[in-house]
């Protein structure tokens, strides 16, 4: 059975790239609308054919998480939470530096909420935990199938991939250089290679905006009511925030009702 690995944050981008790979590592046989069934709980089967992770980067609150973990609860998806410290090192991840209350178009030069490397950090660590899995795969063709390594691992070539939601708006002018076209290309050829090709990368939302993102989202049968994207992680989102306007401007962009209620 093949398995996807998805960076799941807890917000819009990040949950509709999960929903994206629910819908293409389906079990061979499951068409979509069966898929549709099991995430809207008409079939009560949960989808082990995907694993959600979490980072805990030191950032400024973990509500984001906390989101991730109801989505997964909800579809039966093993959660977890893997650790990368990047504490002090941006407005994301130090409390002290103010939050800025514009939009992501009104940025430049390097972005206030970029946190250094952190997509290629992140990415490294869920490569190497799909590959345990692709190891452990492949000792279980060699001991119980009798295949030998060199089939076992063949066997195993294009089996995993890892989901990452970064989209258009976020490469847009190098605001997050770790979300550009070059950048995932990059990291797509280093995962494949690193893996012995058992593992690539997929980036569904990289040429889409927020508007398409929702709209996509939509289609997947995403609740958007359980996702959280709010800078402040205060009880409700705080309306300003760069993350909070592109919500905002999303959901009334894609003609979609906006389950959020907002401070401001």
């Amino acid at each position: 059975m093949r398995k996807a690995f998805c960076l799941l944050s807890g917000g819009i981008d990040s949950t509709t790239c999960l929903h994206k790979a629910i819908m293409d590592y389906r079990p061979q046989g499951m068409t979509e609308e069966q898929v549709h069934m099991v995430i809207n709980g008409d079939i009560g089967d949960n989808v082990d054919w995907v694993e959600a992770y979490s980072i805990d980067y030191g950032q400024r609150h973990v509500k984001e998480g906390d989101f991730a973990k109801i989505t997964c609860k909800g579809l039966g998806i093993e959660h977890h939470w893997l650790k990368a410290n990047f504490a002090g090192s941006a407005m994301l991840t130090d409390p002290d530096i103010a939050i800025p209350n514009i939009s992501y178009s009104e940025i430049k030069g390097v972005s206030p909420t970029y946190v250094p490397f952190r997509n290629g950090t992140m990415l490294s660590l869920l490569a190497a935990k799909a590959q345990q899995y692709v190891n452990k795969e492949i000792e279980s063709l060699v001991n119980i199938a009798g295949e030998t390594k060199e089939q076992a691992t063949a066997m195993m070539k294009d089996s995993v991939g890892l989901y990452f939601g970064a989209h258009a708006e976020d490469a847009a002018n190098w605001a997050y250089p770790d979300c550009t076209p070059e950048f995932i290309g990059a990291m797509a050829n280093a995962i494949y290679i690193g893996t012995y090709m058992c593992v690539r990368l997929h980036t569904p939302l990289q040429w889409l905006n927020k508007i398409e993102i929702i709209l996509l989202g939509e289609s997947l049968c995403v609740d958007w009511k359980h996702t959280w994207s709010c800078y402040a992680g205060e009880d409700l989102h705080c309306g300003t925030c760069p993350t909070c306007r592109a919500r905002k401007a999303g959901f009334i962009g894609a003609g979609v009702p906006d389950p959020t209620e907002y401070a401001a």
